[in-house]
């Protein structure tokens, strides 16, 4: 039943708040019921209990994790191109006998799709999306048309 009531109201929120807002409503409502709390509000809210237990903390203590910032220095996803160094060099190799345009020139495009591109890259051992290639691309001032 508390389980219940607290997924409810953590569903009518959910789509106003952001990471640190949901950990602190966590935070709250554990701290709110007492006993086996974290766990409650971790099953009710599908929160990790690691996640509320930091947001607890914030509660207790009164100062958060960072004040401008929701996530913690150097948190979330780390860009393909740092977790995989050669990416970039081997889109540019793929593209290179493909590109149009004057290499000393700002505007440069390729002829292959996004999707060939990453199937290519794929075949050689990198784990990347077309979307990503598609990132890589604009990072590489190149010119494309979305497949």
């Amino acid at each position: 039943m508390l389980e219940e009531m607290i997924s409810k109201k953590y569903d009518l929120l959910k789509p106003f708040l952001d990471e640190k807002s949901k950990r602190l409503f966590a935070a709250a409502e554990a701290l709110s019921i007492g006993t086996g709390n974290i766990s409650i509000v971790s099953r009710a809210t599908g929160i990790s209990q690691d996640t509320i237990k930091k947001g607890c903390n914030e509660l207790k203590s009164g100062k958060s994790l960072s004040d401008d910032k929701i996530r913690a220095p150097g948190g979330g996803r780390k860009k393909s191109v740092e977790k995989d160094p050669t990416l970039l060099s081997d889109l540019e190799s793929l593209i290179e006998p493909t590109s149009r345009g004057d290499p000393e020139s700002p505007l440069r495009w390729t002829c292959k799709s996004l999707r060939n591109l990453a199937g290519e890259l794929q075949n050689i051992g990198h784990k990347v999306s077309h979307a990503r290639v598609a990132d890589m691309l604009r990072m590489l001032g190149l010119q494309f048309t979305s497949e």
